[in-house]
């Protein structure tokens, strides 16, 4: 079994380019990318933040 492996929103906020503010205010409106919350210490799983960054993938069409 491999071992899951959580980051921190600072983390998180490099991998992505999203800023600190936007991942906040996300977990505040209940989007964005899944966490977890262990008293006030906020983390990350790695394997969720590649999904999402591949589910907001656009694959572009080219046109006619």
């Amino acid at each position: 079994m491999e071992t899951e492996h959580y980051i921190t929103e600072q983390q998180v906020a490099k991998i992505t380019a999203l800023s600190l503010s936007k991942l906040r205010s996300d977990r505040h409106l209940c989007k964005g990318i899944p966490y977890h919350k262990i008293g006030r210490t906020v983390r990350y799983r790695v394997s969720d933040i590649e999904k999402f960054m591949t589910d907001c993938r656009i694959e572009p069409v080219a046109r006619s």
